[in-house]
């Protein structure tokens, strides 16, 4: 009876070690831990690990960074500044093109100013020539304060141009240059009198006495 109880008690006590260790089989005896990490994913059992490769956050400091993530970006407000300033200079001109075609109030006022120094000097005996004196001198006046006013925006027009600009300031500043060198070539013959030449007094002929 003792014998039977003594052999018992070894086989329950070999259960619960093969319960302890679930790696284990009674019939091999052999671990299956290495199966286990190979079902998992993770390195198999005797697999050799490359012991100098970068792990972890050292690999994502070892990447190189493309060379768009280098350049220097401009800053918002600058760009946004510079297409401001643009604009306004396209816009500017165009205004002092169209200027020099129509006349500005400053062509009009050195103009009449030009014409009353003419009658001054004819009053003073100073010219003797009238028309020239009191019209053609303001006229060459109001044209080279056009051509001032078209020369300037050509030269700002030509600024805006030199960089790359958005379509509208593009096409703005080009309408602007376009009508500076309208009002250049305006200027111009209005100066030399090429599109008409100072009106001249009739030479004055001896009067006949009639019925002699």
């Amino acid at each position: 009876m003792d014998t039977t109880k003594t052999e018992a008690r070894t086989d329950d006590t070999k259960a619960a070690e093969a319960a302890e260790t679930p790696g284990t089989t009674e019939a091999t005896g052999t671990s299956e831990a290495p199966e286990a990490k190979k079902a998992d994913g993770g390195p198999a059992a005797g697999a050799a690990v490359d012991e100098d490769a970068p792990r972890g956050a050292d690999a994502d400091e070892d990447r190189e960074e493309p060379e768009d993530a280098e350049e220097d970006v401009p800053p918002a407000a600058a760009t946004a500044t510079g297409s401001v300033a643009s604009g306004a200079g396209a816009v500017v001109a165009a205004g002092l093109g169209l200027a020099s075609l129509t006349g500005t109030w400053m062509g009009t006022v050195l103009a009449e100013r030009q014409t009353l120094l003419g009658q001054i000097k004819l009053q003073t005996g100073k010219a003797t020539d009238q028309i020239g004196t009191v019209y053609g001198a303001p006229w060459h006046t109001h044209a080279l304060v056009n051509g001032l006013f078209a020369l300037l925006a050509v030269v700002v027009a030509g600024l805006v141009l030199t960089r790359t600009r958005p379509a509208w300031v593009r096409a703005v500043a080009w309408g602007g240059l376009a009508l500076g060198v309208l009002g250049i070539i305006v200027s111009a013959g209005m100066y030399f009198d090429l599109f008409a030449s100072l009106p001249t007094l009739p030479k004055s002929g001896g009067a006949g006495t009639p019925g002699s």
